[in-house]
Protein backbone atom coordinates (compact mmCIF):
# COMPACT_ATOMS: atom_id res chain seq x y z
CA UNK A 1 0.00 0.00 0.00
CA UNK A 2 1.24 3.23 -1.00
CA UNK A 3 1.49 6.21 1.73
CA UNK A 4 -1.69 8.12 2.22
CA UNK A 5 -1.11 12.09 2.89
CA UNK A 6 -4.80 12.18 3.56
CA UNK A 7 -7.35 10.58 5.75
CA UNK A 8 -9.32 9.96 2.14
CA UNK A 9 -6.18 8.81 0.58
CA UNK A 10 -5.87 6.17 3.73
CA UNK A 11 -9.48 4.82 3.11
CA UNK A 12 -8.95 4.68 -0.26
CA UNK A 13 -6.02 2.52 -0.28
CA UNK A 14 -7.78 0.50 1.97
CA UNK A 15 -10.53 -0.60 1.14
CA UNK A 16 -9.09 -1.08 -2.46
CA UNK A 17 -6.79 -3.60 -0.21
CA UNK A 18 -10.03 -5.13 1.58
CA UNK A 19 -11.44 -5.79 -2.03
CA UNK A 20 -8.53 -7.93 -3.08
CA UNK A 21 -8.13 -9.56 0.04
CA UNK A 22 -12.05 -10.48 -0.25
CA UNK A 23 -11.27 -11.83 -3.27
CA UNK A 24 -7.86 -13.54 -2.61
CA UNK A 25 -9.11 -15.17 1.16
CA UNK A 26 -12.80 -16.45 0.04
CA UNK A 27 -14.41 -13.81 2.62
CA UNK A 28 -18.02 -13.41 2.40
CA UNK A 29 -18.40 -9.36 3.16
CA UNK A 30 -20.71 -7.44 1.48
CA UNK A 31 -18.82 -3.75 1.31
CA UNK A 32 -22.77 -1.92 0.13
CA UNK A 33 -23.59 -1.80 4.08
CA UNK A 34 -19.77 -0.84 5.54
CA UNK A 35 -18.81 2.94 6.19
CA UNK A 36 -15.41 4.18 6.84
CA UNK A 37 -13.89 6.27 8.92
CA UNK A 38 -10.35 7.10 10.22
CA UNK A 39 -9.42 7.84 13.86
CA UNK A 40 -6.92 10.01 14.98
CA UNK A 41 -7.04 9.45 18.54
CA UNK A 42 -6.61 5.54 19.27
CA UNK A 43 -3.78 4.24 20.75
CA UNK A 44 -4.82 0.47 21.39
CA UNK A 45 -6.21 -0.36 18.74
CA UNK A 46 -5.34 -0.36 14.96
CA UNK A 47 -8.96 -0.50 13.61
CA UNK A 48 -12.07 -1.35 14.59
CA UNK A 49 -15.43 -2.59 13.60
CA UNK A 50 -18.46 -0.13 15.09
CA UNK A 51 -21.88 -2.26 14.61
CA UNK A 52 -25.10 -2.10 16.43
CA UNK A 53 -25.69 -4.51 19.27
CA UNK A 54 -28.02 -6.86 18.12
CA UNK A 55 -29.74 -9.04 21.34
CA UNK A 56 -29.72 -12.09 21.54
CA UNK A 57 -27.28 -12.42 18.65
CA UNK A 58 -24.57 -14.84 18.98
CA UNK A 59 -21.35 -15.98 16.86
CA UNK A 60 -22.30 -19.33 14.61
CA UNK A 61 -26.23 -18.70 14.84
CA UNK A 62 -27.03 -17.18 11.29
CA UNK A 63 -29.01 -13.82 12.01
CA UNK A 64 -32.46 -13.52 10.63
CA UNK A 65 -31.69 -9.49 9.38
CA UNK A 66 -35.27 -8.94 8.82
CA UNK A 67 -36.44 -10.74 12.38
CA UNK A 68 -34.12 -9.07 14.11
CA UNK A 69 -35.02 -5.09 12.64
CA UNK A 70 -38.54 -5.76 13.89
CA UNK A 71 -37.24 -7.58 16.89
CA UNK A 72 -35.44 -3.97 17.96
CA UNK A 73 -37.64 -1.97 15.70
CA UNK A 74 -34.93 -0.74 13.74
CA UNK A 75 -34.64 -0.24 9.76
CA UNK A 76 -32.44 -3.19 8.17
CA UNK A 77 -30.12 -0.58 6.49
CA UNK A 78 -29.51 0.94 9.50
CA UNK A 79 -28.84 -2.40 11.45
CA UNK A 80 -26.91 -3.96 8.86
CA UNK A 81 -24.63 -0.85 8.68
CA UNK A 82 -21.07 -1.15 10.29
CA UNK A 83 -17.75 1.26 10.48
CA UNK A 84 -14.76 0.18 9.81
CA UNK A 85 -12.28 2.59 11.99
CA UNK A 86 -8.46 2.64 11.01
CA UNK A 87 -6.19 4.27 13.62
CA UNK A 88 -3.66 7.12 11.50
CA UNK A 89 -1.18 6.20 13.92
CA UNK A 90 -1.02 2.71 13.61
CA UNK A 91 -1.02 2.68 9.47
CA UNK A 92 1.48 5.20 10.09
CA UNK A 93 3.82 2.81 12.21
CA UNK A 94 3.14 -0.55 10.73
CA UNK A 95 4.67 -2.31 7.85
CA UNK A 96 2.99 -2.60 4.69
CA UNK A 97 2.63 -6.47 6.08
CA UNK A 98 1.05 -5.72 9.69
CA UNK A 99 -1.78 -3.24 8.14
CA UNK A 100 -2.51 -5.58 5.85
CA UNK A 101 -3.06 -8.62 8.29
CA UNK A 102 -5.01 -6.04 10.56
CA UNK A 103 -7.68 -5.12 7.74
CA UNK A 104 -8.03 -9.10 6.90
CA UNK A 105 -8.58 -8.90 10.78
CA UNK A 106 -11.67 -5.98 10.54
CA UNK A 107 -12.72 -8.29 7.44
CA UNK A 108 -13.44 -10.91 9.45
CA UNK A 109 -15.57 -9.28 12.23
CA UNK A 110 -16.94 -7.61 9.07
CA UNK A 111 -17.82 -11.43 7.75
CA UNK A 112 -18.54 -12.53 11.54
CA UNK A 113 -21.42 -9.53 12.03
CA UNK A 114 -22.58 -9.79 8.55
CA UNK A 115 -23.65 -13.42 8.97
CA UNK A 116 -24.33 -13.55 12.78
CA UNK A 117 -25.11 -9.76 13.86
CA UNK A 118 -22.26 -10.03 16.43
CA UNK A 119 -18.49 -10.39 16.56
CA UNK A 120 -15.81 -11.55 19.13
CA UNK A 121 -12.41 -12.97 19.39
CA UNK A 122 -13.36 -16.72 20.11
CA UNK A 123 -12.36 -20.25 18.44
CA UNK A 124 -14.56 -19.48 15.06
CA UNK A 125 -12.83 -16.02 14.87
CA UNK A 126 -9.35 -17.38 15.44
CA UNK A 127 -9.55 -20.33 13.30
CA UNK A 128 -10.69 -17.82 10.44
CA UNK A 129 -8.14 -15.32 11.26
CA UNK A 130 -5.48 -18.02 10.71
CA UNK A 131 -6.99 -19.07 7.01
CA UNK A 132 -6.43 -15.56 6.14
CA UNK A 133 -3.13 -15.02 7.95
CA UNK A 134 -4.91 -12.14 10.28
CA UNK A 135 -3.30 -11.92 14.02
CA UNK A 136 -5.62 -12.05 16.55
CA UNK A 137 -3.47 -9.43 18.81
CA UNK A 138 -2.83 -5.70 17.61
CA UNK A 139 1.01 -5.01 17.84
CA UNK A 140 1.60 -2.06 19.84
CA UNK A 141 2.01 1.20 17.82
CA UNK A 142 2.21 3.62 20.28
CA UNK A 143 4.01 4.27 23.42
CA UNK A 144 1.57 3.12 26.84
CA UNK A 145 1.42 5.86 29.81
CA UNK A 146 2.09 2.95 32.40
CA UNK A 147 4.12 -0.52 31.78
CA UNK A 148 3.88 -3.14 34.16
CA UNK A 149 6.44 -6.12 34.35
CA UNK A 150 7.20 -9.05 36.43
CA UNK A 151 9.24 -8.21 39.57
CA UNK A 152 10.87 -11.69 39.11
CA UNK A 153 12.06 -11.69 35.71
CA UNK A 154 11.10 -8.43 34.07
CA UNK A 155 8.85 -9.63 31.38
CA UNK A 156 6.50 -7.14 30.68
CA UNK A 157 2.74 -8.19 31.88
CA UNK A 158 0.85 -5.25 30.40
CA UNK A 159 0.52 -2.08 29.06
CA UNK A 160 -1.93 0.80 30.12
CA UNK A 161 -2.41 3.58 27.91
CA UNK A 162 -4.38 5.13 30.90
CA UNK A 163 -4.43 5.23 34.38
CA UNK A 164 -6.70 1.76 35.82
CA UNK A 165 -7.45 -0.12 38.77
CA UNK A 166 -4.52 -2.51 37.59
CA UNK A 167 -2.25 0.47 37.45
CA UNK A 168 -3.50 2.19 40.92
CA UNK A 169 -2.75 -1.47 42.64
CA UNK A 170 -0.47 -2.90 40.48
CA UNK A 171 0.86 -4.63 44.25
CA UNK A 172 -2.12 -6.52 44.67
CA UNK A 173 -1.56 -8.41 41.56
CA UNK A 174 0.54 -11.33 40.52
CA UNK A 175 2.34 -11.94 37.38
CA UNK A 176 1.31 -14.71 34.73
CA UNK A 177 4.56 -15.66 33.95
CA UNK A 178 6.32 -15.96 37.48
CA UNK A 179 3.34 -15.19 39.75
CA UNK A 180 5.41 -12.90 41.63
CA UNK A 181 4.51 -8.87 42.35
CA UNK A 182 4.08 -6.70 39.16
CA UNK A 183 5.81 -3.23 39.48
CA UNK A 184 4.16 -0.12 37.42
CA UNK A 185 6.68 2.22 35.89
CA UNK A 186 4.63 5.25 34.35
CA UNK A 187 4.05 9.10 33.52
CA UNK A 188 4.04 9.60 37.70
CA UNK A 189 5.59 6.37 38.64
CA UNK A 190 2.17 5.24 39.86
Amino acid sequence: MAHAETDEELILGSRAYCREAIREYDLDVDFSPVEWEVSTRAKRRAAAVKRPKIPDAEVGTPLDWHAAAERVGSDLDDLRTCTLSLTRAAFEEFDVGEWTATLRHELVHVEQFQRFGTTDHGPAFRERAAAVDATVRCPPFADPKYVLTCADCGAVVGRRYRECKLVRNHEEYRSSCCGASVACSGADES
